[in-house]
């Protein structure tokens, strides 16, 4: 793993993950994809930890996926076309898989471009925040005749009405961070010089949150995409029952009769949710 493409800084009970090619505004090639499954299952063993901020060094957040290598010729006898869904399958979707399933709160801080494969890394985060010289860009049909790919169409279906989704893939609008706000794509934009600090206060905030809460809190929006009112509520239900029965919400409990902030259990497995 090339350590130097993603660097790690732990602040107590937070992570910060960067990446670290602003030459090449932070591309997503192979290098750097493995580097940064790489930290993310190093952090995942890290039960101190509760929340994440992805970011980047650079003017650029990421310019996407890496087209000169996607294009060049290979030793193995695949195709381009079969060597890129083979990086897909084995390096790139499992990425965003990890990312989404990471138990710890993630939060991302984009600056300058999030584009193509760039903005799905970005937008797989729990909380967005972008700065005001932010902005992301889905040019895949309208430039290179391709979908959107590493899990931007499912992100854009649940994340915008159908009507924004297709108008940013039909014709690959730059979205400002300033729009992608109120379209409620994102969280907040934020000044540029604020941008690290407010990712910080937020991932304080959530990192004060019982170890389940991420888990959770994912499974509980999923499961309701999926399910009517009646399934949903059945679902809840079925939560709540686990949850009561825990030492946190005992904990939360008695800090709130008892007027004082809780302290919840440190993580004791990779996966705090069942």
């Amino acid at each position: 793993m090339d350590t130097d493409a993603v660097l790690l800084e732990i602040h107590g009970p937070i992570a910060k993950v960067i990446l670290n090619r602003p030459d090449q505004l932070n591309s997503l090639d192979v290098a750097l994809q493995q580097a940064l499954l790489g930290r993310l299952e190093e952090l995942e063993r890290n039960t101190t930890l509760r929340a994440l901020i992805l970011m980047a060094q650079g003017r650029a957040f990421s310019a996407g996926g890496d087209l000169a290598q996607l294009l060049a010729e290979r030793n193995d006898g695949l195709s381009p076309a079969d060597g890129a869904a083979k990086m897909m399958r084995e390096l790139s979707n499992p990425l965003i898989r990890a990312l989404k399933e990471i138990p710890l709160a993630t939060i991302c801080a984009v600056q300058g471009a999030a584009a193509g494969a760039g903005a799905s890394l970005a937008l797989s985060c729990d909380v967005v925040i972008a700065a005001d010289d932010a902005f992301f860009l889905a040019p895949f049909l309208p430039k290179l005749g391709l979908i959107p790919d590493l899990g931007m169409t499912w992100l854009l279906a649940r994340g915008l009405t159908r009507a924004r989704a297709m108008g940013l893939m039909l014709m690959g609008h730059k979205l400002t961070a300033a729009e992608a706000a109120q379209w409620g794509l994102i969280w907040s934009c934020v000044a540029r010089a604020d941008l690290e600090q407010r990712a910080m206060e937020m991932a304080q905030e959530m990192a004060a949150s019982p170890a389940c809460a991420p888990i959770e809190a994912r499974r509980a929006l999923e499961s309701a995409y999926a399910h009517n009112l009646v399934d949903q509520m059945e679902y809840e239900t079925d939560r709540q029952q686990h949850l009561l029965a825990t030492a946190d919400f005992k904990e939360g409990a008695q800090a709130f009769l008892q007027r004082r902030k809780p302290v919840f259990l440190e993580r004791t497995s990779p996966k705090t949710a069942t």
